[in-house]
């Protein structure tokens, strides 16, 4: 085979005084994605990945067993509305899941088909929510991954289209009036409303009735607040109660506000305040009992939930329902109150180091009642129970080797069983799950999933290290294709509980976030070492791997612990840190790492910022960016910059250790089909079997 070379590259002498530091950017020119320098740039880039991925020639094994491996498909949990429940279902043979809807015990009946609408798989369903009385379904789909969401609503038994599609309906809530004639949503302002520039921000909340254009919608909400603020907009079961929520960008700090809607206008609520002005994560509901229900963690940094009078929502008047564990986070909850019940209950979930657990407490009091038996040591993908009332809740659950499946709690028999399994029939590799502790260099203790092969190994194994390490994003045990199919290639997949995710609460978000991010890559490089030292690998067998603030995460690694990591493969990666403000949705992330307009805070982000820390003649790991062209979160500008700074700064040979870029088009930065995903994770399994020394035989 030929030998690789890299595409030329043109560093310029770009420098820029901020705030007294000198900042280099000598690959600007490649955020322009339409010049013609970066169009043949990109282009190079390919010709290149392609030359280089004949090598790895485990492509096809892997491809083969991912693919068999997600053909278990997934399930939903239900959505009541009376005795009709909607659910999401995925078999081996549909490229997306499909909702379906049934009456009672009836048949089953195909609603939504993403499959059907767009043969090519790139159309998605983002969210969906079906009326008060289940006659009506609103739902959101996108195109090609830019996850831009237009907003349908029809007749459910019908399948004739009542009302939209509505645009820039993106992330929107759905909030039904109890009759359905009307909901409360959000949507974007139209560009022509806001600067150049700013089309991704202002949102704002409407009162849209059914019948109407959407350009008649009602304003109720969002004028002179922060164009990066998201609003959540909810109706209580009875209709009496409207509950609006606030956050700016991607912040835990939650404004929120209810009105009662039988004392006024609905397109002009009176809100009185719940919270206003405290840092601290709030999401509250008026129950069945005329209670206002509220999770938090104000003043309890691993959660709580409190009930205050709707009617008088202030913190002093709340009171704790269910306090505070010492070592559990709280996650969800679901009131079961029927009337065959003497006792109604209280179902909690908390997550304890990861592994979730769910107990029965007295919906009056809060009181322990029991601890529900638990399919294994997994996760519980939230509660949910009949918008009327009753004695069942339902919840999905998903381990390391237990597809995604669905269980139903019957509290009057105090018993859990199967209420849906994951639809296909799977060939299960041999594997062992363990969750080790390690000690970080500041001496705190992380936790870390490893899966491995079952048989003993012969010494140091090709290993993965993946991580996340932010925005409260728990990483717990859930069923990976991707892990089992490198674990039945003799590979261990290790997943580590970096700070910056929830697992143990809102200081362990804290404690990896702003000033404190460095914390994070402490932690995976603690995990690395903690590998190596305990034989389960090596560094010359030892890869890292992670997306989006997980590709920030490799971006890290990569350049501050290249000694770590033989590969690295890093997908839709922020890796410039000091301009990433500018592209895709960087501005709701400064709350998260901070902004380059702060001189302090400028001082954090160019002491990690990968691109601004590559260092010449670094024997740097052998590293596959992955970017997609319809990416409108990360924009792909900030991998082709590092590509090209590495490239051009690394002292490992091409041949050895390449850097290369995969870029893909008509997709985005989350939902894709199951043919692109098991392409695109079998293209990083070879490139990662190849330079670890895995054979996939």
């Amino acid at each position: 085979m030929r030998e690789l070379r890299y595409p030329p590259a043109e560093r310029l002498d770009v420098t820029e005084n901020l705030h007294g530091h000198e900042v280099g950017d000598p690959y600007r020119w490649l955020e322009d994605c339409g010049s013609t320098a970066t169009k043949a740039w990109a282009a190079a880039q390919d010709a290149l990945y392609t030359e280089a991925s004949e090598r790895y020639t485990a492509r096809e094994r892997f491809a083969d067993r991912i693919r068999s491996l997600l053909g278990a498909g997934a399930v939903g949990a239900p959505v009541w509305r009376g005795d009709r429940s909607f659910f999401v279902r995925r078999t081996a043979e549909q490229e997306h899941a499909v909702l379906y809807v049934r009456d009672g015990d009836g048949p089953e009946r195909v609603l939504v088909d993403p499959g059907a609408l767009d043969p090519g798989g790139l159309t998605t369903l983002d969210a969906w929510k079906p009326g008060p009385d289940g006659r009506l379904l609103a739902y959101q789909l996108s195109e090609g991954g830019d996850e831009e969401s237009v907003l349908r609503v029809v007749d459910v038994d019908s399948g004739d289209l009542v009302d939209g599609p509505v645009d820039r309906a993106r992330y929107s809530p759905i909030a039904w009036l109890p009759d359905s004639s009307a909901f409360y949503y959000v949507r974007r302002l139209p560009p022509e409303e806001v600067p150049d520039g700013e089309e991704a921000y202002h949102r704002r909340v409407y009162l849209h009735r059914l019948g109407r254009p959407a350009e008649e919608d009602v304003l109720v909400f969002g004028s002179g607040r922060d164009k990066t603020e998201y609003f959540s907009p909810s109706v209580s079961r009875d209709g009496r109660w409207l509950i609006l929520q606030a956050v700016r960008g991607t912040s835990s700090a939650t404004d929120m506000w209810i009105a009662d809607l039988s004392d006024g206008d609905l397109e002009r609520p009176r809100l009185v305040p719940v919270q206003e002005g405290v840092d601290a994560d709030l999401e509250g509901h008026v129950g069945r009992d005329g209670r206002l229900y509220l999770r938090t963690d104000r003043d309890a940094p691993r959660g709580r939930v409190c009930v205050t009078d709707p009617a008088d929502p202030r913190y002093e008047n709340w009171t704790t329902l269910v306090p505070e564990e010492p070592e559990a986070v709280l996650e969800d909850y679901a009131v079961l109150d029927g009337p065959a019940l003497e006792r109604p209950e209280l179902l909690v979930s908390h997550s304890r180091h990861a592994i979730s657990e769910v107990t029965q407490r007295d919906l009056l009091t809060g009181e322990l009642l029991g601890v529900v038996d638990m399919p294994g040591l997994g996760t519980v993908g939230g509660l949910s129970e009949r918008p009327e009332g009753g004695h069942e809740a339902w919840f999905g659950y998903t381990d390391n080797t237990h597809p995604s499946s669905v269980y139903r709690y019957d509290a009057l028999a105090g018993r859990v069983s199967v209420w849906a399994d994951a639809p296909g029939d799977i060939d299960l590799p041999d594997v062992n799950v363990e969750q080790v502790t390690y000690t970080s260099g500041d001496g705190t203790p992380v936790r870390m999933l490893v899966v491995s092969p079952s048989a003993p190994a012969e010494g140091p194994r090709p290993t993965i290290l993946y991580g996340y390490g932010g925005f409260r994003i728990s990483l717990t045990p859930a069923y990976s294709a991707v892990a089992l199919a490198w674990a039945r290639a003799g590979g261990v997949y290790a997943v580590a509980n970096l700070r910056g995710g929830l697992e143990e609460g809102e200081e362990w978000h804290r404690s990896g976030m702003l000033a404190r991010k460095q914390n994070v890559f402490d932690d995976c490089a603690a995990a690395a070492e903690h590998l190596i030292a305990t034989g389960v690998t090596a560094p010359d067998r030892l890869a890292v791997m992670g997306g989006s603030n997980g590709g920030l995460l490799v971006g890290a690694m990569v350049t501050q612990r290249p000694d770590l990591f033989a590969a690295a493969v890093c997908s839709a990666p922020l890796l410039d840190m000091v301009r990433y403000e500018r592209f895709g949705l960087g501005q709701l992330w400064n709350v998260e790492y901070g902004t380059a307009d702060d001189p302090e805070q400028l001082g954090w982000l160019l002491g990690y910022s990968p691109y601004h820390n590559v260092r010449e003649g670094t024997r740097y790991p052998a590293t596959l960016f992955t970017v997609f062209d319809n990416d409108t979160r990360v924009d792909p500008l900030h991998a082709r910059k590092l590509c090209a700074a590495l490239q051009d700064a690394t002292s490992a040979p091409a041949e050895e250790r390449p850097v290369l870029l995969r870029r893909e088009a008509e997709v985005g930065h989350s939902s894709r089909s199951v043919s692109r995903s098991v392409s695109l994770n079998s293209e990083q399994l070879a490139f990662l079997a190849h330079h670890l020394g895995l054979s996939a035989d």
